[in-house]
This record gives C-alpha cells, structure tokens and sequence, in this order.
C-alpha cells in the first residue's frame, strides 16, 4: 500500500456516487492496489428515505480494495431518524483513502438509507 506523493500532481478528478445501502457491506469507494492514486474522502451523507422509522448506519474502511479485508469504523451503528439525513465526515474533517483501501457503508435496515460519497481522485 503505498502513498503516491501528492506534491507533484498530474491529475486531480472529482468524483461522486450516490447509491442505496444494504444490510451487507455496500462499497462507495475503492483505491484499487497499485493504482497509483491517493482518494481524498470529502463528504460522506447518510440519508434515511423511511418517513416513519429511524435506521442505524456503520460506515468502514476497508484495509484492502472492493471491501476485502479488515473493515474498521468510522461511524458505528449510528441511528439515522426517519426522513433525516447524517453527515458522517465533511471538508471540515476529509481524509485519505490509499491504494488497496476501500469504504463501505452497511444499514442496520433494509432499503431505508442512501448513502452519498464524493471524494477526489489526485494522481
């Protein structure tokens, strides 16, 4: 797992995914191994579309790509309240995702919560 040296960058891509997540491990970001590339992690959202139900939410790092490995957290079964959102990190608090690191998020329910990443991918 390296750490490309971010004083000489080449390249600094905007990236976002917005996606539903499940009861297993849903991935919102992954630094392939030997990419090459550090991710900075600039906001991480949680939102509960429930309109009556709260809804807890986990969010890991991944110590390897696609979710594989050590997931540890960084938000831990945090209640989402009902048609509420949840920021789990921001520009105020961004951090870097390495090569072969990933992050997921996993809902203590079903088909209440969306989550929203966006990040920036500097080569």
């Amino acid at each position: 797992m390296a750490a490309p040296n971010i004083v000489n960058v080449t390249s600094i891509i905007g990236n976002s995914l917005t996606v539903a997540v499940g009861t297993s491990a849903t991935q919102l970001a992954s630094n392939a191994a030997s990419s090459g590339k550090v991710f900075k992690i600039n906001s991480i959202l949680i939102a509960n579309i429930d309109g009556t139900s709260a809804a807890d939410v986990t969010v890991n790092i991944y110590s390897a790509a696609a979710l594989g490995g050590t997931g540890l957290a960084i938000a831990s079964t945090i209640s989402v309240p009902a048609d509420a959102s949840l920021i789990v990190t921001d520009k105020t608090t961004t951090f870097y995702l390495l090569e072969n690191q990933s992050i997921g998020a996993i809902a203590g329910t079903a088909s209440d919560l969306v989550a929203t990443a966006s990040w920036e991918e500097i080569t």
